[in-house]
């Protein structure tokens, strides 16, 4: 089965995409793992992931500016013949720094570029009804040829930018099962995503490792629009085959349907 698409500010993007806080070395669980995570994923072994997902029908990977990644697709590209659409969150305390990292992106060829929540978060004045710069970044984003939108850790964003009508054609917001990182609670979330006519690039579905891949996508896929797409960071080619499998089960309205984790305690729960 192939993955459904979306369409993000003209551009066919896939329901499911790749998301890299595993390749940067960001594992929102211990500093251990993050440690483990930036000594394992070089540029080899990024490509080798990426290529898997293209395999599958990924066609985007979300991330903030990130050297290695950016080699990597070149490599993707090279190798495998393979372009990936790259969503890139350039960040920073101001908008100069801001405007600087959007730079940067159409410098490396990024199609999507959406600042991100350390600008997005500090620059959202609700009761003013207004994010300081939206105008000036989106215009600038356009300029360069790219397609614009808000990565955020606030849903308020996504209804100030709704109502400021800004040129904004997509946001990133979290949305997990269990609220975690979530700024408010999960129904509310939903709401919020279901409330806006955008395309939402939703993130952290697994909860950053603490949500079973099946219980996590099909909470997210069964309660978010038929436009909207989810990202999820892999830690091996298998994990893209494995969670690949299970959302196009979902998508497809099918019963998910995945190989089971087998140890010695569990062998009482076969049936016959």
């Amino acid at each position: 089965m192939a993955l459904p698409m979306t369409n993000i500010g003209g551009l066919e993007i896939s329901r499911l995409v790749c998301g890299s806080n595993t390749f940067g070395g960001f594992s929102h669980f211990s500093a251990a793992r993050d440690k483990w995570l930036r000594r394992y994923f070089t540029v080899e072994r990024i490509t080798e992931v990426l290529a898997r997902c293209a395999e599958h029908g990924i066609n985007a990977v979300v991330s903030g500016i990130n050297p290695p990644l950016d080699e990597a697709l070149k490599e993707l590209d090279k190798a495998h013949g393979f372009h990936m659409n790259w969503v890139c969150t350039p960040g920073g305390p101001d908008l100069k720094t801001c405007l600087e990292g959007i730079q940067w992106c159409a410098d490396h060829h990024v199609e999507i570029c959406m600042p991100h929540p350390s600008y997005t978060d500090p620059n959202l004045h609700v009761e003013e009804g207004r994010i300081v710069g939206a105008e000036e970044i989106c215009a600038r984003t356009r300029e360069l040829g790219m397609i614009p939108g808000f990565s955020t850790h606030r849903p308020e964003t996504v209804t100030v930018g709704d109502r400021a009508g800004y040129d904004i054609e997509t946001y990133i917001q979290i949305y997990n099962s269990i609220g975690f990182l979530c700024a408010v609670e999960t129904d509310w979330e939903c709401s919020v995503i279901n409330g806006t006519q955008k395309p939402i690039i939703c993130i952290k579905p697994l909860g950053a490792g603490r949500i079973m891949p099946p219980t996590g996508f099909l909470f997210v896929y069964n309660t978010i629009k038929p436009i909207d797409t989810v990202a999820c960071g892999f830690t091996s080619s298998e994990e893209v085959d494995e969670d690949v499998a299970i959302v196009q089960q979902i998508l497809a309205g099918q019963q998910v349907d995945v190989e089971l984790q087998e140890t010695r305690s569990k062998q009482a729960l076969r049936a016959g």
